[in-house]
């Protein structure tokens, strides 16, 4: 996601969902995964107020392993209290992993930042096979 301004548009979008999430005081958590660490960034709790300076120190990297992140994500889901439980993945697609889609989840969404010449779909087949929305990055904002 570094490359072709994709990180910039995904925290755009980041800042966008945590802020409606603060607005309905929705419960949150967040984990960024780059490369072969998975972070929980933010543990679960209700939302706040978001800024710039915030999502500025997330990174990305090659070699994400998106399965391991998938997977901590369902964790944490699972032990959510919360009546609807969301799960947002903002990928480029460019994984070859195919997890399973989280038991946890409720509703799943994911959000397509692949920007290539011929595009794989791998994001979209992903949304498919776990009957999730799909997003393209410039309709999700």
């Amino acid at each position: 996601m570094r490359n072709d301004g994709n990180l910039a548009r995904a925290k755009g979008l980041l800042l966008s969902l945590m802020e409606e999430a603060y607005q309905r005081r929705d419960h949150v958590a967040l984990l960024c995964f780059a490369g072969q660490v998975v972070e929980l960034r933010l543990p679960p709790r209700r939302a706040c107020a978001w800024n710039d300076d915030w999502v500025a120190p997330i990174g990305a990297g090659g070699g994400t392993l998106l399965a391991l992140g998938v997977q901590r994500a369902d964790q944490l889901l699972a032990h959510s209290a919360a009546r609807q439980r969301w799960l947002w993945l903002l990928t480029d697609g460019r994984s070859n992993e195919s997890p399973a889609r989280p038991e946890a989840a409720d509703i799943a969404c994911v959000v397509d930042f692949e920007v290539t010449r011929v595009p794989l779909r791998r994001a979209q087949q992903l949304a498919a096979r776990w009957q999730a929305r799909y997003f393209p990055a410039e309709r999700a904002v």
